[in-house]
């Protein structure tokens, strides 16, 4: 990853809204519709091209494909990976238990309401090796011809997996970690070894303490979180801690999310783990405030962070002085040549999600470009 020493860099979170065609044809696909491969491949392309340009014209410095092949950010690895059949168990948001209204609101989003989440019933194992080397391909394509600093692909963490697909097969919790593990190593070396920062989401060790883990008590939850690093570094053992960074959040959906953890209980983990970067929620009201924890905590030498600070759940377009201002507060805590300006999360977690309009994610982009811009002036 690249580290700046006269300006604020940018980026985001991975996910971005996709076209209207590539939405209907991959809902098709989710529902068992026949669709043409050959079709829908050149229509990835395609639409990779056009976000990648698009991403480097607002003015982002760190650009991806949009994660424009994936339904989504984790239950895309039901393609690639064998071991995975029939339905899961449905997740309990715990924040979500006290207010049914607003869990019809969650639940009801047309992508959340499409996607697939079959359990481990079987041994878990690489059955699609070329998909990964589709989207690298895909984002080789066309980077080489924009003006961007750096670009990234994302990926599930063993964790997050774990999260959404249910264990039916494997003797213990950390049996199941470490087989998706393995069988992850291919994807993630396969963007490293590109040239391409790979991002590892890892909402497990946040979102899961309020979904996976409610019955834990905050140092149970530690411990957990802690094993589902010990796999992760696992997977990543042959990846430069340099080429990879770590997404936590607490789940990128408008709720009252008073359940989720603190950023203080689990940001030492995730800054211990292997990936150089530590990416995370800090624009939205439930953790805007969490940018006093970098008054305790150091950011370890050589590793970056990347605070979101503007929301994804929203349709506000944050004014760029207060993105600077956000900026700022972390720049002088934890040293501006260690931190990269992002969102809290993605704009297209799941295909047909429309929590904030495409126009509008376009615009807070630009302000995100435009803010960081501004306080790389008052920083340097």
């Amino acid at each position: 990853m690249q580290r700046s020493t006269d300006r604020i860099l940018t980026t985001h979170t991975g996910s971005l809204p996709r076209p209207d065609e590539l939405t209907r044809t991959m809902f098709a696909k989710e529902e068992g519709v026949p669709v043409d491969a050959a079709a829908l491949a050149a229509g990835i392309r395609s639409a990779v091209a056009t976000v990648v340009r698009r991403q480097a014209e607002i003015g982002l410095d760190i650009i991806n494909d949009g994660e424009f092949s994936k339904p989504s950010y984790a239950t895309y690895v039901k393609d690639r990976l064998a071991g995975f059949e029939g339905a899961s168990h449905p997740l309990q948001y715990r924040d979500l238990v006290d207010f049914p209204g607003m869990a019809r609101r969650v639940f009801g989003d047309p992508g959340r309401a499409r996607r697939k989440t079959p359990a481990c019933t079987g041994p878990v194992a690489l059955r699609d090796p070329e998909a990964a080397r589709a989207d690298v391909a895909n984002l080789q394509a066309v980077f080489p011809q924009v003006r961007a600093r750096e670009g990234f692909l994302t990926a599930a963490s063993p964790g997050v997996i774990s999260l959404f697909f249910h264990n039916d097969h494997y003797p213990s919790h950390e049996a199941y970690l470490f087989a998706i593990a393995e069988a992850m190593k291919h994807e993630y070396e396969a963007v490293a070894g590109a040239g391409f920062v790979l991002q590892v989401d890892c909402p497990d060790l946040a979102m899961g303490r309020h979904i996976q883990f409610a019955d834990l008590s905050v140092e149970e939850f530690r411990k957990m979180a802690r094993l589902h690093l010990e796999a992760l570094d696992h997977a990543l053992a042959k990846v430069p801690s340099d080429r990879v960074r770590l997404h936590l959040c607490w789940g990128n959906y408008e709720g009252p999310h008073h359940f989720d953890v603190p950023l203080a209980d689990v940001l030492d983990l995730a800054l211990a783990a292997r990936p150089g970067a530590v990416s995370f929620e800090g624009a939205n009201p439930r953790h805007a405030h969490e940018w006093r924890v970098f008054e305790k905590v150091k950011v370890p030498e050589g590793k970056l962070i990347i605070p979101g600070v503007i929301d994804s759940t929203t349709n506000f377009i944050e004014h760029p002085a207060l993105i600077a201002e956000r900026i700022e507060r972390y720049a002088r805590l934890a040293g501006q040549e260690n931190v990269i300006a992002g969102t809290d999360c993605g704009f297209g977690t799941w295909v047909g999600q429309a929590a904030v309009d495409p126009d509008i994610v376009w615009a807070k982009l630009g302000s995100l470009a435009e803010g960081a811009r501004l306080a790389s002036r008052e920083l340097w």
